[in-house]
């Protein structure tokens, strides 16, 4: 309504005013007279409305796209600018600087998870190298041989998980519509419904969120996995070993994993805060120690 004002004065008003100045001033200072002064007055005027344009139009548009460029460059930090403009300009810098953020956050994730697995990678690499090698040799016995294939199928396993993985983190970014889901109709085998409800998340999502966290549980020797629906969270707890006070802060980095001999990978717990993360939700470890208390949490509806 400002932009379209401001043009519509400055077409309208700026050429009618000039136009009735000119009338008015002619028998008093002369015909050429009031034509210079008119026309001073008007520039003047439309220079008032460049301004407010450049100001709520330029200004912002110019930032954005500086903002834009260092994010490609990838050195944009995506600080909110010192003029917002209008409130349709702010809508939209703050959907380019989420987005900004979306990409930085996939940019280093995938890259630090790909240098992850090129070191990952190595371990089983080598033993495959050597698990052939020794194979050529026609002098092993059938229980040297038989160990050696049982090596060859545990680094063939290890690898498998870690592109598993790597597939669910690309997965894990993709974007899903905003919905919502009952538990009882997503609740994985394994775990025990304290109270229903419907949570804003979406079905995939929560029935994502809820098979990591409840078969996460079980592997760590929980022996029941109870969720509870809250009107402002879900809750899923276990009465398993728990996480130690040391651990607690990290179990949702990438690639920290208590179990890596025997598979793991350190990427469900971080997956899961990622999947939640683009539907605007949280996850958080509310009770580390014996047992475990996980809480996701998602923004009031408005009006609340």
């Amino acid at each position: 309504a400002l932009v379209l004002g401001c043009t519509i004065l400055s077409v309208l008003g700026l050429s009618y005013g000039g136009i009735v100045a000119v009338r008015y001033l002619f028998p008093v200072i002369g015909y050429q007279e009031a034509v210079v002064v008119t026309g001073l007055v008007v520039l003047a005027l439309a220079g008032v409305v460049g301004w407010v344009l450049r100001r709520v139009l330029l200004r912002p548009i110019t930032a954005l796209a500086a903002q834009a460029d260092a994010v490609r460059r990838g050195d944009g930090r995506l600080e909110p600018p010192a003029h917002h403009g209008t409130a349709e300009m702010f809508r939209m810098g703050e959907a380019v600087r989420a987005m900004g953020r979306s990409l930085q956050s996939r940019e280093a994730v995938l890259r630090s998870y790909a240098d992850h697995v090129t070191h990952e990678m190595r371990g089983p690499l080598t033993v495959l190298r050597g698990a052939a090698e020794l194979l050529s040799d026609p002098a092993l016995t059938e229980d040297d041989r038989a160990a050696l294939t049982a090596r060859i199928d545990g680094a063939a396993a290890r690898m498998e998980a870690l592109i598993a993985a790597q597939r669910a983190l690309a997965r894990a970014h993709d974007p899903v519509a905003p919905g919502s889901a009952r538990v009882s109709d997503v609740l994985p085998e394994g775990a025990t419904l304290a109270r229903d409800g419907v949570v804003p998340l979406p079905v995939e999502v929560l029935r994502a969120v809820l098979a990591h966290l409840v078969g996460n549980a079980l592997a760590h020797g929980a022996r029941t996995v109870t969720v509870a629906a809250e009107p402002d969270r879900l809750t899923v707890a276990d009465d398993g070993p728990g996480v130690s006070e040391g651990n607690a802060d990290r179990i949702f980095e990438p690639f920290f994993t208590t179990r890596r001999e025997t598979g793991g990978t350190g990427m469900g717990l971080s997956i899961v805060r990622r999947m939640l993360e683009a539907q605007g939700a949280t996850i958080t470890l509310e009770a580390p120690g014996p047992g475990a208390l996980f809480v996701i949490r998602w923004p009031a509806a408005p009006g609340r």
